[in-house]
């Protein structure tokens, strides 16, 4: 794993008041993963609501998972535009370290995809321009996401995209991370001749979305990009594979080299060329299969940012203005705390396991505070 920004100062602190667990009321829970759960929460002081990443020290430690983290905190720090998620808050305590953003009441893409199965072509443009904006604005500050999914683009209230998830994020410098060994394995031997014998292009015939999946230690690796597998180098171009991929989930139903084992998913990816198929049932316009092709290929071959703009995909896109366009679905929301578009989780009871055993050093300099300018409400975000 690269060495992360680190050196990125903690913020104007406000001298009055440290932030911690206790100046926030939980709403519900509306995620949960390996390293612990993101609930709605309320702050006590002034009601307002916010999303809360809570994560246990004693995992990340155990799982490698430490760089992540700061990178994600790092780059959520920098970040502060329309089309990434608002970081309000870093602070955290003995057992847990916690991330305060905007809550986003609109829900994620996987939640439109799970309840509509395909979206149309006009729908399909316009979260595929908006998180490609998304994505150049993380670019444009030398770091790649690595981790794009249905489930890390997430919606406002008014249906408009914001990018999230940065725990796999890391500055530019080419380095091979170890959250993908559990895969590289697996597409070294997928990339041998005789265990490609059997590949096609065929439909899934058991295809599921499974949000569990997403939030798993063993996770998916349908969206990642065949050269991030070969640990030998990669660059930006690697999140526009991903978003290729999204791209095609959204259009045909199912991401395009999708298997119920993820050996086999593997072995589809790194042999793209091969089992890479447009279903003549999808009916796609000649410019979008024409832009997946563009963007799901060889590395050194896929579009850049500009390229994608004057792609004749997005020919009825105004760049400049996609935040004053009318969302193809506006979500339904009821109220600052509505949270009817996340999963419903069962509350959990924390079991107390005392003290953690971790090098507070690792943890140096992880508080934040933004300074006052921030009116969280109408505008509000969810991290998954």
């Amino acid at each position: 794993m690269a060495d992360v920004k680190t050196d990125i100062p903690a913020g104007p602190a406000s001298p009055k008041k440290r932030y911690s667990v206790n100046d926030f009321k939980k709403v519900k829970t509306i995620g949960r993963g390996a390293f612990g759960e993101v609930q709605v929460v309320r702050m006590k002081s002034s009601g307002q609501i916010y999303a809360m990443k809570i994560m246990n020290k004693a995992e990340m430690v155990k799982k490698n998972q430490v760089q992540h983290i700061r990178a994600e905190r790092d780059l959520m720090v920098l970040m502060d535009n329309p089309w990434i998620v608002k970081l309000l808050y870093s602070f955290q305590d003995e057992k847990n370290l916690y991330l305060v953003m905007e809550f986003l009441q609109g829900g994620d893409l996987m939640t439109i995809l799970m309840r509509l199965d395909i979206l149309s072509e006009e729908q399909t443009r316009f979260y595929v321009a908006e998180t490609a904006m998304a994505i150049h604005t993380v670019h444009q500050s030398q770091y790649v996401h690595r981790d794009l999914k249905p489930d890390n683009i997430l919606l406002t209230k008014d249906g408009h995209v914001k990018l999230s998830d940065f725990g796999l994020c890391k500055a530019f410098e080419n380095v091979p991370s170890e959250i993908y060994n559990k895969f590289h394995g697996q597409a070294a031997e997928a990339e041998k001749p005789e265990n490609a014998a059997d590949l096609g292009p065929q439909k899934p015939v058991h295809y599921k979305r499974d949000r569990k999946l997403a939030f798993s230690t063993v996770g998916t690796p349908d969206y990642i990009a065949p050269e991030v597998f070969a640990q030998t180098g990669y660059g930006y171009e690697c999140d526009w594979w991903s978003l290729g991929v999204i791209m095609y989930e959204c259009m045909v139903g199912y991401p395009p080299f999708y298997a119920d084992e993820p050996m086999q998913t593997c072995r589809k990816i790194v042999n793209w060329k091969r089992t890479l198929a447009f279903p003549a049932e999808a009916g796609l316009s000649p410019e979008a299969e024409d832009f997946m092709r563009k963007i799901i290929c060889g590395h050194d071959e896929r579009l850049t940012f500009d390229q994608i703009k004057s792609h004749p995909f997005f020919a009825t896109i105004d760049w400049e203005k996609l935040q004053e366009m009318e969302p193809p679905i506006v979500p339904n929301v009821k109220s600052e705390d509505d949270t009817q578009n996340f999963d419903e989780f069962e509350e959990e009871h924390a079991a107390d396991d005392g003290a953690v055993d971790v090098n507070v050093d690792q943890f140096q300099g992880y508080t934040f505070q933004r300074p006052e300018q921030v009116k969280p409400s109408a505008f509000s975000l969810f991290h998954p």
